[in-house]
Parts: C-alpha cells; sequence; structure tokens
C-alpha cells in the first residue's frame, strides 16, 4: 500500500530522488575519508568517486524543480512579483547564511588544524542558497515584464525560456571564467564564487562556484515550470517518458559533439567546465528523474516505510551531521586507515543512522504541526522545508 495517495506521487519522487543523493553522498564521502592509500588506488574507489558526481547536480536540479513549485503556488495565490521575489529571495539568503554558520562550525571543531580560509570555502550550501536567490531575481524580472495572463501559459513559456536560456548561459560562460577571462581583479574570497579559486592561484574542481553549478538549478527551474503546465498535468506519465527519452539523446547528442576533433574554447577541459560534460549530466539527471517518478507511482518507492523519503525529507539536517562523523574529530572509523570492507560496514552505519535520525525528526514535525505536512506546498532546499504561505 503506498505511503501517500496517488495524486501526491509526483511530489514524494522530488523527496526520493533527493534521498538518492545522499545516499550517494554517504558512500562517496565514507570512502574518501576511511580508505587507506592503497585502497583508494582500486577500480573500486574510482567507480565510488564517480558515484560521487551525482549528489551536487542532484540536490541544485532538485531545489530549481522545487523553487518552481513554490513560485507557481504564490503566483496562483495572487501574490506580486515584488512580494514572491521576496519571500524566495529570502528563502535563498537563509539557505546561504547556513552555509556560512556550517563553515564557522567545522572550523571551530577543527580548531588547530584548520587554516582560516576555510571559512571562507566555496560549499554546496553556499551555491545553493545564491542559486535560489539568482533564480529569484530571474523570476521576478520575467513576472514583472510580462504580468500575468488569464491562462498563464505565456507567462510560464517566458518563464521556462528566461530558465533555459540563463542555464545555458552559465554553462557557455564556464570554460573561458575558468580559464582565459578570469576575473584576478577581483580579491580571492569574491573570485571563488565565480570559479573556486579560493586562495590557491587556480580553480579548484572540489569547490562550487555558482559556474558552472548554478547551471544545474535553472535547468531544474525550467523543467519544474514545464512540469507545472496544466496540459503536463493531464499527460503526467506521458510526459515524465518522455523527459527520460530526452534526457538520454541529451546524452548521445553531447556526447557526439564532444568527439568531434574542434573545440571552440581556447582551454578546454572536459571533465570539470565543459558544457558538453554539462549536458550529459543534466540528460542523466532527467533520465533519473523520469525514473524515480515511475518508481514512486508505480514501484515500491512508497510503500510502508521509504529510507529514501526519510533522508529526503531531512537532507539538510543529515548531510549537517553526517559530516562530522565521516570527516571531522568525531569520524566513527580511522580517517585514511582501513579497508574496502571495514569502510563498507562504516557507510552501513552512517546510513542506518542518518535514516534513524531523519525519521525522527520527520515524525517530531509532524507532531509539532497545526496541519499535516505536505509536500506540494514546501520547498524543499536540500532538505529545509518553506511553506508556500509563509
Amino acid at each position: 500500500m503506498p505511503a501517500q495517495e496517488p495524486g501526491s506521487s509526483r511530489l514524494a519522487y522530488i523527496d526520493w530522488m533527493r534521498g538518492l543523493a545522499c545516499l550517494l553522498m554517504f558512500q562517496t564521502h565514507c570512502y574518501d575519508s576511511w580508505l587507506t592509500a592503497g585502497a583508494r588506488q582500486s577500480r573500486f574507489f574510482m567507480y565510488s568517486q564517480l558515484g560521487g558526481t551525482f549528489p551536487a547536480p542532484l540536490f541544485l536540479f532538485l531545489a530549481g524543480v522545487s523553487f518552481a513549485l513554490v513560485t507557481e503556488k504564490l503566483w496562483e495565490k495572487s501574490l506580486s512579483p515584488v512580494q514572491i521575489a521576496t519571500r524566495t529571495i529570502r528563502r535563498g539568503a537563509e539557505i546561504f547564511a547556513f552555509g556560512l554558520l556550517f563553515r564557522l562550525q567545522e572550523f571551530v571543531l577543527a580548531m588547530g588544524w584548520s587554516p582560516w580560509t576555510d571559512l571562507l570555502r566555496v560549499d554546496i550550501l553556499n551555491t545553493i542558497g545564491l542559486s535560489m536567490m539568482l533564480m529569484g531575481g530571474v523570476c521576478w524580472l520575467v513576472l514583472s515584464a510580462v504580468g500575468r495572463t488569464e491562462s498563464g501559459s505565456r507567462t510560464r513559456l517566458a518563464l521556462v525560456a528566461a530558465s533555459s536560456l540563463t542555464a545555458a548561459l552559465i554553462s557557455l560562460l564556464t570554460p573561458p571564467l575558468w580559464t582565459t577571462w578570469r576575473p584576478r581583479w577581483l580579491p580571492w574570497p569574491l573570485e571563488s564564487y565565480i570559479n573556486g579559486v579560493h586562495n590557491l592561484g587556480a580553480p579548484q574542481s572540489w569547490l562550487f562556484p555558482i559556474f558552472p553549478w548554478s547551471a544545474f538549478a535553472f535547468a531544474g527551474l525550467a523543467v519544474g515550470f514545464v512540469l507545472q503546465s496544466p496540459w503536463v498535468r493531464g499527460r503526467e506519465a506521458r510526459i515524465f517518458f518522455a523527459v527520460g527519452a530526452g534526457g538520454v539523446a541529451m546524452v548521445e547528442a553531447a556526447r557526439w559533439v564532444n568527439a568531434r576533433p574542434w573545440h571552440v574554447y581556447a582551454v578546454y577541459d572536459f571533465w570539470h567546465t565543459s558544457p558538453a560534460f554539462f549536458l550529459i549530466r543534466l540528460g542523466m539527471l532527467m533520465a533519473i528523474l523520469s525514473a524515480s517518478y515511475a518508481w514512486c507511482r508505480w514501484g515500491a518507492g512508497q510503500w510502508r516505510f521509504s529510507p529514501l523519503i526519510q533522508l529526503g525529507q531531512a537532507s539538510l539536517l543529515v548531510y549537517w551531521v553526517h559530516m562530522e562523523f565521516v570527516y571531522g574529530r568525531l569520524s566513527i572509523l580511522h580517517k585514511h586507515g582501513v579497508g574496502i570492507g571495514a569502510a563498507t560496514v562504516g557507510l552501513v552505519v552512517i546510513c542506518v543512522g542518518m535514516v534513524a535520525l531523519a525519521a525522527f525528526r520527520t515524525r517530531s514535525k509532524r507532531r509539532q504541526a497545526v496541519a499535516p505536512y505536505r509536500t506540494s506546498e514546501s520547498l524543499c532546499d536540500n532538505g529545509s522545508t518553506f511553506t508556500a504561505s509563509r
């Protein structure tokens, strides 16, 4: 028996997909933190880290989808573009503040062996918050320019177009902003938000600057507005299948373009900055989106108790807590000191513990709430709840 009514399944898949991102994040961090130097040379570790390329795009993409759902609901409540922008941008600022607070916590807990520059590191929460603020600004511009139409189709089309163009622009500008167009005139803490340079003199692939990461959020924003169309709602299953098929086609098209002997950019880095790699990952996200919807509507995604949905509903909390038990001084295993078997046992412990924590948090919240928790009325940007009626 599904845990939710069929009408809510199209929103449960968001939590399920975010929970999948948490699971991939756990395995990436655990193996990266605990495996010995020898184990890190194995094919197993290579594939583990390859799976680690998905959590950040998933979180950002889903933040965009959820942002579209909330913006649409606020628009349906006849709020003005300024009111919508105020609420959504404010929520983005809150997430950005959480990112700064997280860095402060990590610095304090690591006092003595963490450099002060870690306080200014551009991490995933910082980028999610900034992306939300940027999405709020773009939506405000479009809603102000287009205005309110009777059917809303013209407004929605303009929002989809603006979101898609912004995602494309961010992706296309990433290679030069990392190389030939680097804004070296900016102080490194500010430049780092453009290309992740930090204080190391060159862009770092392990950071999360606006270019290219915010492009995933804007792509999710475009997809979210498409899914809110009344025409799409009446053909939901077929549209989600088409989204998945389109994602696969996008992957193959990007691979074909990348295989051509010519390149547009003076410096071409496929794995970190190329628009082709962005399209490949975006196509895979669309395929995962389609599969997640099918799993939550017709599969076991909502049977009785879903660990992934639990993680998805509390992803900010489990992200925050697990980092200290994997990378921090409270690490449950010796860092860079165990083999694959022991690290896998530790991973299982982390997963079980985080699911239990997420379930406790979700049930506590439901008991305290006046009305039942409904994903359809909240923006679960990386696990935080933002009610449309706020």
